[in-house]
């Protein structure tokens, strides 16, 4: 990390001093509003960089967290409806190997239930795959599946399935993950995002927002203006040029590592908003967005209330059942989109249909344990009212 300048430590000092919480001043927090045809409001306040004192704004990439699984979904229907994905197939006829889950040998896993967490992975305590190393030794490991239930019963967030839909896609596309999301998503939207900087360009790059803990240290990101190295985890060197298709779907980290602005994600609303058929098909967007699995009671883990209802890589909110807490907005109106959470990170995208509109926001250097009303944050909530 960058030594801290005299003005960056005045800031943290002085940050410190007046909200008398840790992390305050290296904060970043960015909002932006919007409906199917433009961006209708934006905010933005703290620093990008606080080592530079350079000012965060609704244009500066940042690591979104769970967003990207809303955005790998969009990936996965573009090969859909090209043929060469299938939502309802066994995925081992695209790996090459077969992914089972031990108790239940003879139950395919799908891109559905990967994309709906209704596989029966479990996320083990890494699932980051260093280059060089390959998927399948993670996800064949005893207690990365649920014993007790079969695929398709049950659903259990778990970031590990991404990897493997990753996989999948590498397979069925012929190209890395990271430039196969750059044709299929990003070019046509003509977004300059990218899943851990790869793709992005130097100017992006340049804006970087820095993730800092509520803490006051650098969580990620810390790229001083300048492209990383190497852009995925490496053990030894970083030969991506040898890196064979398929093999580690979790090297540019498609179930968080989208950097993108607040801008960009209100792109990706309005296109879900107008759902005029110009980027997927109308049926694409509602097999997203259909709810296939709602928390009943008994027939998940909605993580404290905060997942009750989840289609494709989307969640639904609120939900009227004991058990769930996902009123974000505190209103009762029904949203789709998705939440994200990471090095210190909270971010959202959220769109009303029968209002028309949508928003996109997050905060850095949010506390680990920060509750609001509901089971989401308060910093959260605050951005999702425009508090």
């Amino acid at each position: 990390m960058r030594p801290f300048t005299l003005f960056a430590l005045a800031m943290l000092i002085g940050g410190c001093a007046a909200t008398g919480r840790p992390g305050a001043a290296v904060s970043a927090q960015v909002r932006v509003a919007f409906d199917a045809e433009a961006v209708t409001g934006a905010r933005a306040s703290g620093a990008a960089d606080p080592v530079s004192g350079r000012r965060v704004t609704a244009d500066d990439a940042v690591r979104v967290a769970s967003i990207s699984k809303l955005v790998v979904a969009l990936g996965v229907m573009r090969m859909v409806e090209a043929g060469q994905l299938d939502l309802d197939r066994d995925v081992s006829a695209w790996l090459g190997w077969p992914l089972r889950n031990p108790a239940f040998p003879d139950v395919p896993v799908t891109l559905r239930q990967l994309l709906s967490h209704r596989s029966g992975l479990i996320d083990p305590e890494e699932y980051r795959v260093p280059l060089g190393e390959q998927l399948r030794a993670v996800v064949t490991r005893p207690g990365t599946w649920d014993a007790a239930h079969r695929p398709g019963a049950w659903f259990r967030y778990a970031n590990i399935g991404f990897p493997v839909i990753a996989s999948v896609m590498e397979r069925a596309g012929g190209e890395r993950f990271d430039r196969l999301m750059q044709r299929l998503v990003f070019e046509p939207l003509k977004l300059d995002a990218c899943f851990n900087w790869s793709t992005c360009s130097d100017g992006k790059i340049a804006r970087a927002v820095v993730l800092y803990r509520s803490t006051g240290e650098v969580a990620l990101d810390d790229l001083d203006g300048k492209r990383p190295d190497c852009p995925v985890i490496a053990k030894a060197g970083c030969d991506l040029a040898g890196y064979q298709l398929g093999e580690n779907g979790a090297l540019f980290s498609p179930q968080g590592g989208l950097r993108a602005s607040m801008r960009d994600l209100a792109v990706i609303g309005r296109m879900l908003l107008r759902n005029d058929g110009s980027f997927v098909k109308r049926e694409s967007i509602a097999e997203i967005e259909w709810v296939g699995w709602r928390f009943d009671g008994a027939n998940g883990d909605p993580s404290g209330g905060l997942y009750c209802q989840y289609g494709l890589a989307v969640t639904a909110l609120p939900t009227a059942q004991a058990g769930c807490a996902d009123d974000l907005f505190g209103d009762t109106r029904a949203r789709v989109g998705h939440a994200g959470e990471a090095y210190g990170v909270r971010s959202g995208l959220w769109i009303d249909r029968a209002a028309g509109t949508g928003v996109a926001f997050f905060a850095t250097a949010t506390p680990p344990d920060s509750k609001g009303r509901s089971a989401f944050s308060r910093e959260e909530e605050r951005l999702a009212r425009a508090k």
